[in-house]
Order: C-alpha cells, then structure tokens, then sequence
C-alpha cells in the first residue's frame, strides 16, 4: 500500500502551483485537484479500464474481499433452481443478469440505440395519482422488461425523439433531441392515464464510498433552501429513508439522491433491477396478479447471504477515482476559471473533506474534488420528470459528480449525459441544464466558439 500511495503523492509534488495561461493572467492551480479521489483513493489510470480500479490503500483481507466483490458484481446471475446455488435467484422479472450489465467496466448506462435493444442501463420508474407518488396496481414503481422462463414480461418500451435547433448568440446553432416514451405490449392491463414515467441511466461507480462519508454538516453548510444568499440557487438535502436505522436520513446517492448509503443502494439495485432479494430488501418485487412471479422459484431467502452482500458494497465503496488528465494546460485552466465565472461551481462545487469512516480508514479525512454539492436543485421544465422522490419533486434532480466525466467514452464508447441520457455530449448537457441553471446556461449560450471550447476542454480534463 504505502509503495502504490508514495507514487501518486510524488506525481502531485511535481506539480507548480502558479500557471501563466495564453491570455496573460495568472491563474493558481490547487495541486490537490490532482488526486480527486484524496491521496488514499486516487489512480492515475486513463484506459478502459480507469472506473474499475481499487482505492490503492486498500491491503490484505479488505482488498481479497474487493476481488470477491469484483466477481459478484461482474459475473450473471441465473434462475432458480440451479447448480450455481451462490449466483441463482435471478428475477423472476428483471432489467439487467448482473450490476455490470448496467454499468459496463463500473461505468454509465445509456438509452438504447435502437427498438427492442435491451440491457443498456436505462430503466422507467413509475408511479401515479394526483402526487404522482402512488405505485401502479400490477405493475409497482419500476418496469421489469425481462423475466425468466414461464414468467410474462412486464411490458416493453420505445423512445421516439423530436429535435429542434437553436442559435448561440454568435450565430452557430446546435440541435438537441427530446425524449418521449412509448410502452407496449403490456402483459397486466392497461397503463394509467396519469402515469409518471422517469427514466434513468445508470451512473458511473467511482468515489462512492468518499461521497458517502463527506459530513451531512458539510451538506447543511452548502444547503441554502430559500436563496437566503439571493444567487439565485436554493439546494436541498432529500431526507429519504433509511431501511437499516429506521428512521428518515439524507440522501445521497441516485439521480435523485434518494437512497441514503452505498449499502442501500446497492440492495435497491439488487432488487429493482436484477429480482435479487437482500439482507436489506428480502421481499420479491412481484406487483398485483403476477402469479407466475409470485409462484417462482426463489435461490434463499435472501437469495444473496449477508457476507457476499457486504463483498459488493465494499467493492462498491471503494472504487477509486481517476485522476485528471491536462489539468494544467492553459486553455483547460481558462476554461475552469469561465466555468467558476458562469456560475457552474454553485451547484458543481468542487471540493469537499470528508469526515470519519470507521470501516474504511483510508476514506477519511480525504481532500477530495467531486464537483458535486449532493443536493436537489430544480432544473426546469424541460429536464423535469413530474415524479416525486421523498422530498424532490417532479423537476428536482441532485447534482451530478463531474468527477471521470471526460473518460466516459473511453470506459463505455458513448457520450450520453443526464438523467435518461438525452444528452448526446457533454455540450448538449449544458444546454439542457434550466430552473436554477438557467443562468449559466444562458451564459454559456453568449460565450463565443473559443470559450465555449475552454469550458469542453476543461470538462473533459475530469
């Protein structure tokens, strides 16, 4: 550990902390924002592989146990009864056979590209009624497009896209597409009227378990409710519950920070997306008249043991973070400073220290740069899902983890960005940002093609 740890202090003791950029000012680069991840859980690794590496501090029983997690999170899962007795229980109804058939080498889920196309990790939440908050009779609050043998698929779904252009203020235009959704062939009746779809990719795994241990007083200090400060953003925590501790706690993790710990959200996907039951959620998800569901056979109960369970949110905790590549070249430093003048950094915020973590010591006290705030802010109209969450409501998402942004194409080969991947770049991502980030989009709308450029350059350096 201390030979891996030495490597990565000695890149960052390397670094200069002034830069002069091309336009002549002079700009102090923080060369801590090398190890994003801290000193502890950094690699400077910018291949295929870069969001599946270990925290290098982790050592003996704690890293074997992240190699069995590795295996468990990796490998598919099989139908019940079979001789795989460790890995059967899947479904009966399901979205993906295994963690990784919805985050690829750890990474991001993405719509399908074509209809019919399944396992990509997009998935539809569902709910209905007057609040948008009741689950659907037979069908619950998630569609299963998969099931095993001799139980009916849920329904399937189709996305349709309308596009429509527009002008930066220099004249260059761009074209964003809008998703609508189409469900079909749906096997338990009729959908309701006033359903409430919200679609969801599935997001990168790195960082996780530092996330989870930047300190709620940290999240109270960032959290401004009512735009007391008058800048125009009014983050919030979403106190979401907490199924071990029963009681209601913050949230942070979800597009809309609606689970509250790694282990639960691990459990949730488990359940939602594979038909895995848990120490956590042991009851199959088997909604309304789904007899052939309900009648299945289960692989135990839960059909994943607490000690393997506790192997993937270990494994889960304790992805590292990759480092930035280019974080000091001119046009990318330019690029950061228009990124903090437009407002980004106000829900973006850049860097955290994270409190105690007693199983994990190499996550505490860690220097980390996520640019993330953790809390709900409304993103307008036009990103809206009109689904509440606990606390969020129908236009409320949490801000998104910049961190490894610019290595998604690298680890999955696509480029889409927010909540259901609508977003075919990280330009277009910008674009539809609204509600609270009206502003900075607007403003990135007035930069010309150069500045624009700056901000892409330093969004991919991530």
């Amino acid at each position: 550990m201390k030979q891996k740890i030495f490597v990565i202090s000695a890149i960052a003791a390397l670094v200069t902390l002034v830069v002069r950029c091309s336009n002549s000012t002079t700009q102090v680069f923080d060369q801590r924002e090398l190890l994003p991840g801290g000193a502890l859980n950094t690699v400077t690794d910018k291949s295929v592989n870069a969001f599946g590496l270990a925290s290098p501090a982790l050592e003996g029983e704690q890293e074997l146990k992240f190699f069995v997690g590795n295996s468990f999170f990796n490998q598919n899962w099989v139908s019940a009864p079979a001789s795989t007795t460790a890995r059967d229980g899947l479904g009966p109804t399901f979205n993906a056979h295994s963690c990784s058939g919805c985050h690829f080498k750890d990474g991001r889920g993405r719509p399908p590209a074509f209809e019919g196309e399944k396992g990509t990790g997009l998935l539809l939440r569902f709910s209905k009624g007057a609040n948008g908050d009741e689950a659907l009779a037979h069908y619950g609050m998630q569609l299963q497009d998969q099931a095993i043998q001799g139980v009916e698929v849920e329904a399937e779904f189709v996305i349709d896209h309308k596009r429509y252009k527009d002008r930066y203020e220099d004249g260059s235009t761009f074209e964003l597409e809008v998703p609508t959704y189409r469900l079909q062939n749906g096997a338990f009746g009729d959908f309701p009227a006033d359903l409430a779809i919200s679609p969801r990719v599935a997001q990168q795994m790195i960082g996780l378990g530092l996330l989870e241990t930047i300190p709620e007083s940290r999240l109270d200090e960032l959290s401004d409710p009512d735009d007391a400060n008058g800048d125009g953003i009014s983050g919030r925590k979403n106190m979401v519950w907490n199924a071990l501790e029963e009681q209601y706690t913050v949230g942070r993790f979800g597009w809309k920070a609606n689970q509250p710990t790694v282990a639960q959200q691990v459990a949730g996907a488990f359940g939602g997306d594979m038909g895995i039951t848990t120490p956590i959620f042991p009851d199959e998800h088997c909604p309304g008249d789904q007899l052939d569901c309900a009648n299945a056979e289960t692989g135990g109960e839960p059909e994943i043991s607490q000690d393997d369970f506790d192997k993937v949110v270990l494994y889960s905790s304790n992805l590292a973070v990759p480092a930035p590549r280019n974080a000091q070249d001119p046009v990318v430093m330019e690029g950061k400073a228009i990124f903090n003048e437009i407002g980004c950094a106000g829900c973006h915020v850049p860097s955290h220290t994270t409190g105690e973590n007693a199983e994990f010591s190499h996550l505490s006290n860690q220097t980390i740069w996520p640019y993330t705030d953790l809390l709900l802010h409304d993103m307008g109209p036009e990103l809206a899902d009109n689904r509440p969450d606990f606390e969020a409501n129908g236009q409320e998402w949490r801000t998104q983890p910049l961190w490894g942004l610019g290595l998604i194409e690298t680890v999955n080969g696509h480029t889409r960005l927010l909540h259901d991947g609508r977003a075919r770049s990280i330009e277009e991502a910008i674009l539809w940002h609204g509600g609270e980030a009206e502003g900075s989009a607007q403003a990135f709308k007035r930069l010309g093609a150069e500045d624009r450029e700056k901000i892409l350059a330093f969004l991919r350096s991530l």
